[in-house]
């Protein structure tokens, strides 16, 4: 006999095959599930992360800053109440374990926690992933940059503009949108990931945006701006060619000095080019107004209110990099001994970026833990 209840608000809950037959008295099934991801221990917890992960009326209402109506919260703690009456049953052949203190008697209380959990950390799939891409529609990330800020060695000024940046948009201060530009390797990208895990505590989300997939990018800014949530659009490796129709998307795009910047949507972009826009000089020789057709190229780039240039790296800033992150990773080889190498490696690879001191070190400290000696 089917004993599934009927949730009211937390019917999401009953997508997971493992919660669905647990409350549809499915025994044989249910034990299955839970054998299989080794759950037998901690049903609780997992019934606790299905609940707190869901996105419902009640989650998004407080997400958003919003007290959920009276007839939401009711339902809600309806909800709550049937998921605590059924834990009260007896547990044969598995154990609920301990519930999760936010959830913690499955009642008001914890429905009050819960809000300001939401409040706090938005709901449903932006509590659990931190990156997206957009390809018509949004997708997670599975396997997202873990970077750091502290791993990221040299360029203090450009970092502390960009971080600054950073922290205006997710206080609700004004802001702008950026270009981080210069050569290969120098970090843009990474800066970037850096910034976002530093601030994703405070509901800030990345979504990555191919230029292939620019057109797109007024419905991407529509569909984010309902959610409660403050987005980086990243824009990797960015380059149009003047004739791209993708130009005038962007352009429009980019947030001007009238709109004011209260939106919960920033644009990023990292470019090898200061002007994003390769030009062609036949072109510019065959127009008419060859002045204002430059002109309004350039302007694509002035549209970013802040652009950062990530130069290359001289001799003594690739081996200060070198040198803390030979210190980060617990390196023996002796300074003078490092700097030979480095600048060695440097030279056989083409050139000093921090690209370039991280992949030797990578390599050193492999060397070193196989107590091999380093050939470059």
């Amino acid at each position: 006999m089917d004993t599934r209840p009927c949730f009211t608000v937390l019917h999401g809950i009953l997508q997971d095959a493992l919660i669905d037959a647990f409350f549809a008295g499915d025994r044989v099934q249910f034990l299955r599930l839970l054998y299989e991801r080794g759950e037998e221990n901690c049903f609780a917890a997992c019934l606790a992360r299905a609940v707190l992960s869901d996105e419902n009326a009640f989650s998004r209402a407080c997400a958003a800053g919003k007290a959920p109506s009276e007839f939401v919260r009711r339902a809600y703690l309806q909800d709550l109440a049937v998921i605590a009456r059924a834990m009260q049953a007896p547990a044969e052949g598995f154990s609920f374990g301990e519930t999760p203190e936010i959830l913690r008697g499955w009642d008001e209380g914890a429905a009050d926690r819960l809000a300001r959990y939401y409040l706090e950390n938005g709901c449903g799939m932006w509590l659990s992933h931190t990156a997206f891409r957009f390809d018509g529609e949004l997708r997670p990330i599975l396997t997202p940059s873990r970077v750091t800020l502290s791993d990221l060695k040299g360029y203090e000024s450009e970092k502390a503009e960009v971080r600054d940046n950073f922290e205006n948009f997710v206080s609700g201060l004004p802001y702008s949108d950026m270009l981080l530009y210069g050569d290969r390797g120098t970090g843009k990208s990474s800066t970037v990931h850096a910034m976002v895990n530093a601030f994703a505590e405070k509901k800030l989300r990345l979504v990555e945006i191919d230029k292939e997939n620019i057109l797109a990018l007024p419905r991407l800014r529509a569909m984010l701006s309902a959610e409660p949530m403050k987005f980086v659009v990243f824009i990797d490796d960015f380059s149009l060619r003047e004739e791209d129709d993708r130009v005038s998307t962007l352009k429009a795009a980019l947030q001007g000095s009238m709109e004011g910047h209260a939106g919960n949507v920033m644009i990023v972009a990292t470019s090898n080019r200061r002007h994003i826009v390769e030009e062609n000089f036949s072109s510019r020789m065959n127009s008419v107004h060859a002045g204002d057709s430059e002109e309004e190229l350039l302007s694509l780039s002035d549209r970013f209110g802040i652009t950062v240039l990530f130069s290359t790296t001289g001799k003594q800033e690739y081996l200060a990099i070198v040198r803390a992150l030979a210190a980060d990773a617990g390196l023996k080889t002796d300074g003078e001994e490092l700097s030979l190498l480095a600048e060695r490696w440097a030279l056989v690879r083409g050139g000093r970026s921090p690209r370039r001191a991280r992949q030797f070190v990578d390599y050193l400290y492999a060397c070193e833990r196989k107590g091999k000696k380093a050939e470059v």
